[in-house]
């Protein structure tokens, strides 16, 4: 099992079955402030809806792996943090994250996706990596602009969110040759 020290108290854990559990208590108590952004929680009806999600990324094949993880604040679950759509032909990858409300502002994802970006450059051996956020997430928008990523455009209608209705999403990018020279700054 990966564990990734992000700082102090806070780690990310390779995600495993344990987590759903975890994952469905924070859906199920913050649904309305998470489900503004996220399309998924209302379709996260049960705690076996959660065990399904992990049970499918800790089942993939290592050659299909999607690098997911628990975001730990001490013992504390706070949230998911990982890798998706990952093009291992051509070295790119997206991240994807959410925090519960509760470990909001204290640069906890911040520094989660700045360790994922390393890992991922480094351990991955990507390329680039691209941050997908809906326009007006201005949370989740920030962060790829505090981490040097390069603002491409907007995907329209990129994300499902209920039957007839799509989401765009602004993305962004980072490449390794450009977090190299921003480490160095």
């Amino acid at each position: 099992m990966k564990i990734i020290t992000v700082r102090d108290n806070i780690f990310l854990k390779e995600l495993e079955i344990g987590d759903a559990a975890h994952i469905f208590k924070a859906i199920d108590s913050q649904r309305e402030y998470l489900g503004e952004w996220l399309p998924f929680v209302e379709f996260t009806k049960s705690v076996k809806d959660s065990l399904e999600y992990v049970n499918t990324v800790v089942s993939m094949p290592e050659n299909c792996k999607e690098w997911q993880f628990a975001v730990f604040c001490g013992d504390d679950f706070a949230g998911l943090a990982g890798f998706k759509g990952t093009d291992r032909l051509n070295r790119k990858s997206e991240i994807g994250y959410w925090l519960c409300e509760e470990f909001q502002h204290r640069g906890i994802m911040t520094d989660s996706v700045r360790a994922l970006i390393k890992f991922g450059f480094s351990e991955l051996g990507l390329n680039r990596i691209m941050i997908k956020c809906a326009p007006g997430n201005e949370k989740s928008g920030r962060i790829p602009q505090r981490l040097g990523f390069t603002f491409e455009g907007t995907e329209r209608d990129s994300e499902f969110v209920k039957e007839g209705v799509f989401r765009d999403a602004e993305v962004w990018s980072l490449l390794k040759k450009e977090f190299i020279f921003v480490q160095k700054q």
